[in-house]
């Protein structure tokens, strides 16, 4: 399924999907907390013809905002991106204490891979001021903006510039979990889990977000022959691909017992370069933000009348397609 209204909007604005629509580069801010998976996310959408980063925001999540800030800045190193501003964000979530995810991700937050400081400085500014900015110079609905952590940065920057919301194009959000249930608690993923306050805010927003939780990204797992492809690529950026998803895989099987452990993080990347590898599904999507037994539930109504059924949820995901789109792009940079 095609998601109807951002289709629309960014043919509108004179964007488009990348090659599904042929008109011209994908703009595209990219907020996350690296992690991992975020590390491949961020090593797809690096080496990405079809999008143009204009930012990278981190925001504190898996590990501390020094160091997200940090491993983003490594990242793009190592993709060869240093043109690519890195802007420090959220330290906190808006009302509770910091929770990080160190053991998932490696103390540092990039699995084995020792941390070095990056050649390019932190950009000068706030992330949410950063995204505020960036989306206020380019046309209505130019601009998507992948989150992969916590929505922290976007709801302070809802709350500074309300109309943002408006201005915005999708935003395409990891976090979630409907049908599978949580990976923290019974009910909660861990990006919505870390702050659920800034989820609800978001959510209540005008913001067009697609929503890839669990129930889509338990579908995108990393097996060895999936590995493997990415790193038989004579590359740095697959280099480090490969090895985050190594780190994931060792981790996964002793933590939960997996032998292929999910790569939920490149999803939001994915579905921008190529949307037919997803099925969504529009819905009304709520965060319990009140209760300690269920903090960061999802609750995903599809039954929701037209008028608010204003998100899209992610039902089911091409895992080979979005690894096959990985290697390719990898591939393509590489040559």
């Amino acid at each position: 399924m095609r998601c109807g209204w951002t289709c629309e909007g960014r043919l509108a604005a004179g964007g488009g999907a990348g090659q599904s629509w042929g008109v011209t580069k994908q703009a595209l801010i990219i907020d996350c907390d690296p992690g991992v998976d975020d590390a491949v996310g961020l090593m797809l959408a690096l080496n990405a013809l079809e999008l143009e980063i204009l930012a990278i925001t981190a925001v504190g999540g898996n590990v501390p905002v020094s160091a997200t800030s940090r491993n983003a800045r490594m990242l793009a190193q190592v993709a060869g991106r240093e043109d690519i501003a890195v802007f420090a964000g959220a330290d906190r979530p808006l009302v509770r204490e910091p929770a990080g995810a160190g053991e998932f991700h490696g103390a540092e937050g990039l699995g084995d891979q020792a941390p070095f400081e990056p050649a390019a400085p932190l950009a000068a500014g706030h992330a949410a001021e950063a995204i505020i900015e960036i989306v206020r110079t380019r046309p209505e609905k130019a601009v998507a903006l992948a989150v992969m952590g916590p929505m922290t940065n976007l709801a302070l920057a809802l709350r500074k510039e309300p109309g943002l919301a408006r201005r915005l194009g999708p935003v395409s959000v990891m976090g979630g979990a409907r049908a599978e249930g949580g990976n923290i608690t019974a009910s909660a993923e861990f990006n919505i889990w870390a702050d659920p306050d800034a989820a609800a805010e978001v959510l209540a927003s005008d913001c067009e977000v697609v929503m890839f939780g669990l129930d889509a990204t338990h579908q995108v797992r990393a097996t060895d022959d999936r590995i493997a492809a990415i790193e038989a690529i004579d590359s740095d950026s697959a280099r480090w691909a490969a090895a985050m998803m190594r780190f994931s895989q060792r981790v996964e099987k002793t933590i939960v017992g997996w032998d292929a452990p999910p790569v939920h993080d490149p999803c939001t990347v994915a579905w921008l370069m190529r949307p037919e590898l997803f099925t969504l599904r529009p819905c009304e999507i709520r965060v319990e933000t009140a209760s300690d037994l269920t903090r960061g539930h999802t609750a995903v109504e599809f039954r929701a009348p037209p008028n608010r059924a204003r998100h899209r949820w992610a039902v089911r995901a091409d895992g080979q397609g979005v690894f096959d789109l990985i290697a390719e792009t990898l591939r393509k940079a590489a040559a």
